[in-house]
């Protein structure tokens, strides 16, 4: 019985030893600090976390916003088999029209640059000049470009409709060394941006959407992203662009002149949107992993706008039929 004791009692200081260890500083007594420092003012202001604390702000928030549930809300006229996820909303009556499997996380392809082109037009400066580096320039073999030359100088507007219909990846390089120097703190700066319009389940690691199995998003976040971007006058103008030419000079000083055309089919005429629908603008994307992708504006016959996304779509056709059948439920 006193053998029992004893190890009872052994047993229990060791605990509280352990647990002391725990609880002192580590490193000899030097408090490890974090890598990124938690900035409760930055974070407040820039987020709003602080303002969403009451109900009545929470509703302000949400109120201009479509709020997306976890359950599917289908149709009998669209055909759910041929992409992952696509997504229907309504911007003005803020309702969800159609969902399928929108809070999935996928690849978002070029629909990435949507992003891009909203944090170069928040930060950015339209008229100012940006020189292509050679670093802008590395980019997987056969990605859509828009074929700049090291030492090309072209203002960010221009780059901005390079971006958005070619949708030039090396237009996407270049405009995130320009806005921040380096693409790495770029996509910093593009995924604080995103949570602070509320895409808490994206992640993006470049700008230009080529395939990382760390780059993802969903048809909620997407929406989220498109509808901030369209409250920009700029945006609204480049993503309804059918053709840009841009007028700039090599590093010789030589002018260069070369002509983008959206890569959108309803804008170029290759598909007709159903009868009372007017295409506003979006953008595509493609890469082997994300499939075809397509994120648009339009407005039905009384002028009211709405959002249209379909993410993985197994084939570009297909892409576009189902985009067609989800305007259709707007068009009666």
């Amino acid at each position: 019985m006193k053998c029992i004791v004893r190890k009872s009692i052994v047993r229990k200081a060791g605990i509280v030893l352990l647990l002391v260890f725990l609880a002192m500083p580590a490193g000899c007594g030097n408090k490890i600090e974090p890598e990124q420092k938690y900035d409760t003012f930055k974070t407040t202001e820039e987020y709003g976390i602080g303002i969403l604390r009451t109900s009545e702000n929470l509703s302000f928030y949400a109120k201009n916003l479509c709020v997306g549930g976890n359950e599917d809300v289908l149709n009998d006229h669209v055909t759910e088999s041929i992409s992952e996820a696509a997504g229907l909303f309504d911007m003005q009556g803020h309702t969800v029209v159609y969902a399928k499997n929108i809070h999935e996380r996928l690849y978002p392809a070029s629909t990435t640059k949507i992003l891009t082109a909203y944090v170069a037009l928040k930060y950015g400066d339209l008229t100012a000049t940006a020189t292509v580096s050679a670093d802008a320039l590395q980019l997987e073999e056969g990605s859509s470009v828009c074929a700049l030359s090291a030492g090309d100088q072209l203002t960010l507007e221009q780059l901005l409709y390079g971006l958005m219909l070619r949708s030039g990846n090396d237009a996407a390089n270049v405009i995130a060394e320009t806005i921040s120097g380096s693409t790495e703190a770029f996509t910093k700066l593009m995924n604080q941006e995103a949570l602070a319009l509320g895409a808490t389940n994206s992640s993006f690691v470049n700008a230009h959407g080529l395939h990382s199995e760390q780059h993802y998003t969903t048809v909620y976040d997407l929406y989220l992203i498109f509808q901030a971007a369209l409250q920009n006058e700029t945006f609204r103008q480049i993503i309804g662009t059918k053709s840009y030419e841009a007028d700039y000079f090599n590093r010789h000083g030589a002018a260069v002149s070369k002509v983008w055309k959206s890569t959108n089919r309803y804008l170029t005429g290759e598909e007709n949107a159903p009868e009372g629908i007017t295409i506003i603008g979006g953008k595509t994307g493609t890469t082997f992993d994300a499939g075809n992708c397509l994120v648009l504006c339009s407005e039905s016959s009384d002028g009211k706008p709405y959002i249209s996304i379909v993410l993985k779509s197994d084939g570009k056709d297909n892409l576009y039929f189902q985009m067609s059948e989800l305007l259709k439920i707007i068009s009666n």
